[in-house]
């Protein structure tokens, strides 16, 4: 039994009362007694309503699943989906477009209104990848490109076990094209410079053939650090973002290079988001702990973490600003050294036994796991917004805290967060709408309302990004009983999701975010293609995106290179005059009927081959294994698991998500069998087993299977899925994590 401590009418754990009493309060300055009574109340006040939001998700559901039943099949045109759409209506799924739809956010830091670049996400359970995220804002483009694929291993450029001059000569290459693209000179080439100076103010830069010349736009230069004749950085500005160019003949790299240039540091990772949903496992007290003081800690700055890298231990902590002197030589520049924090609360579906409340029938309820994590990590950043303008690990510069809220389903869940940050704000004494909020578009609710949804936090919002792996589970679950869904590689070329796409940056310019907010597209979850990735994710910015998710800090140096590439505030600005043009009505209707348009195929699946089917079965089973089987045994919420071709996917919950609905889609349709879904289990569990090998804190499960936790965990994930809550995963992988740690506790 887990001991607990009763305030008011929550019976709150022993682990988490500690770290907010004795850790939390003392360092924010809020008193013990409002804290509690404040907490109290809006659990009191709260928790119904969102226990009543989730009946709400289920008579949604029910409704569609009776409709789906009636007319089964896909709904493209016409009358079909004229049908379709007053169905909607009447059930509440679609709500009326406001009229007035402008977010009025005030006081949002430059990296999230004005800038553009990439956005790291991490596990906050993980201190060390916290403190690397946080640290990502600059990154080495010598080290991304030299270490990765981006910079090709053919005609002896192989990266070995040693400095490879080939290679380097490559990667030095590349940079120079870098430089001749973001800060071009007035003349001449970067490529083969001999030197680089400051004089009067100004850049000169020593050419390959000896004469001298300056910045082709002489304000591109901000600053330098060292002599200014011979400087050790000189500090470049492109499209709002920095590139810094490293001056030292006294490493190996710039005693070859003939200007003496060591290195090109990128501004990378503009913002983080520090989760504490799909991508950990946090299932009771200690979990969230854990996550809590790691929030904490990165915001007083205090946290570290000792780190093991080749042969030598040294202590991690944040960075701190970076200091340069202006080009006139009088006074300082000074740019953030880290990344702008978010954190990640779960959404408004999961309890959390961490606290027990007193329900009004008298029972005592596990409480709503978002209403948590609410009141712990915005008071928690109290200790950000008490530092002083001169602090050098300030997060936020104009007073704001920033929280993603993922998974909400329409307006009525953007309100209810925009209702509960504004509980929270007022017990613990902070100003209306400090709390900027995030909003996930992953659901398909909230993608056919998300002008409400914007209008439901209007003076909160600060983002609004796009999810596929989660959008297409809530969109195979919303039309589970409606026939077969595509194969999931088809699903990528849907009109839907091309509609979604593109909705959700016209109604992100339509709702005044250009200047006040980010509009995100997704991640990269191959962090080793970083060849592809340069190939493909340039997509995101001309899409209109200011930023897009990436799985690393090297991927973040690597990603802020098509930023020089696509000015997209610019960018933006046209696309807003685009949409300002167009009939809003007529657009609405165009694009609704596009969105609503759900994955299921006629008769296609009757033609799909046996191999075809089997091939869909493994990926997904392995997919699942692969992921489950760290989830459930070991607690690990995000980790590079291999796919069935031994590629390395940063894997959250959302690919989980989206890979048990297919299957629980196929199995309910008669695609697959039950027992052809068993036997390719087992099958792959004895892949993932193998792929699983080299790690010594790893249990089988081929073999085990009436034992192992994480395989029964997996097949419940797909057996039971149609069952779960909007194709959710957290009910039962909660359930299964929980079992496994009790017995570890016996």
């Amino acid at each position: 039994m887990t001991a607990r401590t009763t305030i008011h009418n929550l019976h709150v754990a022993k682990p988490l009362l500690s770290f907010i009493n004795d850790q939390m309060l003392p360092a924010t300055g809020v008193d013990k007694d409002t804290f509690w009574k404040g907490f109290n109340d809006i659990v009191a006040d709260l928790a119904p309503k969102n226990i009543a939001l989730l009946a709400e998700r289920d008579r949604i559901q029910t409704a569609m699943d009776a409709w789906h039943s009636a007319n089964p099949g896909p709904v493209l045109e016409g009358k079909a989906m004229k049908a379709y759409r007053k169905h909607l209506s009447q059930i509440g799924y679609l709500v009326p477009e406001p009229k007035n739809a402008q977010a009025t956010t005030a006081n949002v830091d430059a990296e999230l209104a004005k800038l553009a670049g990439p956005q790291l996400v991490v596990p906050i359970l993980n201190a060390r990848y916290a403190l690397n995220a946080a640290n990502a804002r600059w990154g080495s483009l010598y080290d991304a490109l030299y270490g990765t694929d981006a910079i090709s291993e053919a005609d002896g450029c192989e990266k070995g076990t040693g400095y490879n001059p080939r290679r380097g000569a490559k990667v030095i290459d590349y940079c120079r094209h870098v430089l001749d693209r973001c800060a071009p000179l007035k003349t001449g080439s970067h490529v083969g410079s001999r030197g680089y100076a400051i004089q009067a103010g100004q850049l000169v830069v020593t050419l390959a053939n000896g004469k001298s010349t300056p910045l082709a736009k002489p304000k591109q230069l901000v600053g330098y650090t060292g002599d200014p004749k011979a400087p050790a950085s000189v500090l470049f500005v492109h499209n709002g973002i920095h590139l810094d160019l490293q001056i030292n003949k006294n490493t190996p790299i710039g005693q070859t290079d003939p200007a003496g240039v060591s290195d090109l540091i990128a501004e990378s990772a503009l913002s983080t988001i520090l989760d504490l949903e799909d991508s950990v496992a946090a299932v009771d007290a200690e979990d969230k702990v854990l996550a809590y003081a790691n929030w904490l800690g990165i915001l007083q700055g205090t946290l570290s973490e000792e780190v093991h890298k080749g042969g030598k231990t040294f202590t991690r902590t944040m960075n701190g600003d970076r200091v340069y002197t202006k080009p006139s030589g009088k006074g300082t520049v000074k740019l953030h050294g880290r990344s702008l924090l978010f954190v990640r609360n779960v959404g408004h579906l999961m309890t959390n036994p961490a606290i027990l409340y007193k329900a009004a029938d008298g029972s005592l309820k596990e409480i709503p796991e978002g209403i948590l994590d609410a009141m712990v990590t915005v008071t928690c950043a109290l200790v950000d917004l008490q530092k002083k303008s001169s602090h050098p690990l300030r997060n936020s510069r104009t007073g704001s805290v920033y929280i993603v809220k993922p998974k909400m389903h329409g307006p009525a869940e953007v309100a209810f967060a925009d209702e509960l940050f504004g509980r929270v704000e007022k017990v613990i004494g902070m100003k209306p709408s400090t709390v900027k909020l995030g909003i996930m578009d992953e659901e398909r609710r909230t993608s056919a309302n998300l002008k409400a949804c914007i209008a439901a936090a209007k003076s909160r919002v600060a983002f609004i990004n796009t999810g596929f792996l989660d959008r297409t589970g809530d969109e195979m679950h919303t039309c589970m009983l409606a026939g077969p869904v595509m194969r999931k590689g088809d699903i990528k070329n849907s009109t839907w999701l091309a509609a979604y796409e593109k909705n959700n940056v016209n109604v992100g310019l339509a709702c005044g975010l250009r200047g006040r907010a980010q509009i995100g597209k997704g991640m990269w979850a191959m962090p080793d293609l970083m060849a592809d990735m340069l190939k493909a994710k340039i997509g995101h910015p001309l899409a209109g995106a200011n930023t897009a998710w990436v799985p690393s800090p090297t991927a973040a140096t690597l990603h802020a290179m098509h930023y020089h590439q696509v000015d997209v505030p610019a960018l933006q600005k046209k696309m807003e005059k685009a949409v300002a043009k167009q009939d809003a009505k007529a657009l609405r209707e165009a694009t609704l009927n596009q969105l609503l348009q759900f994955p299921v195929v006629a008769q296609d699946a009757a033609t799909w081959s046996a191999e075809d089917k089997q091939k869909e079965l493994d990926n997904n089973a392995q997919g699942i294994l692969g992921y489950v089987v760290r989830w459930v045994d070991q607690g690990v919420g995000c980790s590079k698991v291999p796919d069935i071709n031994g590629v390395g996917l940063m894997e959250d919950r959302a690919t989980l998500r989206i890979s048990s609905q297919h299957m629980a889609n196929w199995l309910h349709h008669g695609v697959v069998t039950e027992k052809q879904v068993k036997q390719t289990m087992q099958r792959m569990a004895a892949v993932v087993d193998a792929q699983n090998a080299g790690d010594a804190a790893y249990q089988p499960m081929a073999g085990h299977f009436a034992k192992s936790a994480a395989y029964k965990a997996a097949c419940d994930l797909v057996f039971q899925g149609k069952a779960q809550p909007s194709g959710y995963t957290e009910p039962l992988l909660h359930a299964w994590r929980l079992k496994v740690k009790a017995k570890a506790k016996a």
